[in-house]
């Protein structure tokens, strides 16, 4: 019986977690999804609480509906990264909460009240939802999750039309991916990305049977042997910045691509991909630039 849940990798010093605890973060592949726990099931949640207050309502929201009565709720964030709002939040629900600041967070305790307020609202304005500005299935605390971010906006602008098969890289909630999928010549696509919620918006929002869709972490490549792969790097890991990343990034797309395959990405003006490129690709060009962005393309 699952007594204990955790989400995220909240620091053991400060909110230590049972080795058992079932991982319910959305970047934890092949972990078990919040949603997807039963009511009133869980003595303990532990939660590092994620930045953004929809999907951190959200998060809190589930592990009370998980919680029974008189469970134990242990909710932890940096200081400014939402931390400071744990408590407020908390109470909204109606708990009745303790808290402690240690090492730049704050740590807020409180039991499963016997009737919680404003858990269904709080899970359906964080949850899956038409994001009408994007004009697609998303989900608060997935990258530019309302709205076409500029890069992908500069990449998709011009309009590449590649041919066989391919990978959309760290594919979101498949932006890129319907642009590619314009082109006849291409024969299969391989939506990736590390976050089950943006594999099952992309689901939603491609139904073309070209594509595939795989929750992967992209820091090591899952295959060989593609004609072409496009992506918008991150340049974020759990919120802090990791130039690194995007680097990794494009080592696993050189991995992936065969010989004369060919990667497009777009990344910040400042970030210096160039090299990295140029290290695993036999030809890097420049696409575009323009509104602090680049577009790059290299090829195998």
């Amino acid at each position: 019986m699952t007594v204990e849940a955790v989400y995220g990798w909240p620091p053991q010093a400060l909110a230590p977690t049972a080795p058992d605890a079932v991982q319910t973060s959305p970047l934890a592949v092949g972990g078990t999804a919040i949603e997807d726990l039963a009511d009133s099931s869980l003595q303990r949640f532990t939660l590092l609480a994620p930045p953004g207050t929809l999907e951190r309502r959200y998060v809190l929201a589930h592990a009370l509906r998980a919680l029974a009565a008189g469970g134990e709720l242990i909710a932890l964030a940096p200081k400014t990264r939402g931390g400071l709002r744990l408590s407020a939040e908390l109470a909204a629900f109606g708990c009745a909460v303790g808290g402690a600041a240690k090492a730049h967070h704050r740590i807020c305790r409180a039991l499963r009240p016997a009737a919680p307020v404003g858990l269904e609202a709080a899970i359906a304005e964080g949850g899956p939802q038409w994001a009408l500005r994007l004009g697609l299935w998303s989900q608060p605390g997935l990258f530019s999750w309302d709205r076409i971010d500029p890069g992908s906006a500069l990449l998709i602008a011009q309009n590449w039309s590649p041919a066989g098969d391919g990978a959309d890289l760290g594919c979101g909630v498949g932006l890129l991916a319907r642009q590619i999928l314009n082109s006849e010549a291409v024969t299969s696509l391989r939506l990736i990305d590390l976050d089950v919620r943006a594999i099952a918006a992309a689901q939603r929002n491609i139904t073309d049977p070209r594509a595939s869709f795989r929750q992967h972490d992209l820091r090591q490549p899952p295959f060989t042997g593609l004609d072409f792969a496009i992506m918008n790097p991150p340049f974020h890991d759990g919120g802090a910045e990791d130039r690194g990343l995007g680097a990794r990034f494009i080592g696993a797309a050189a991995a992936m691509l065969k010989t004369g395959g060919a990667l497009r990405l777009v990344a910040n003006i400042a970030l210096p991909y160039e090299a990295v490129l140029a290290a695993n690709f036999a030809k890097v060009r420049l696409i575009a630039r323009a509104g602090g962005y680049k577009v790059l393309e290299a090829v195998r």
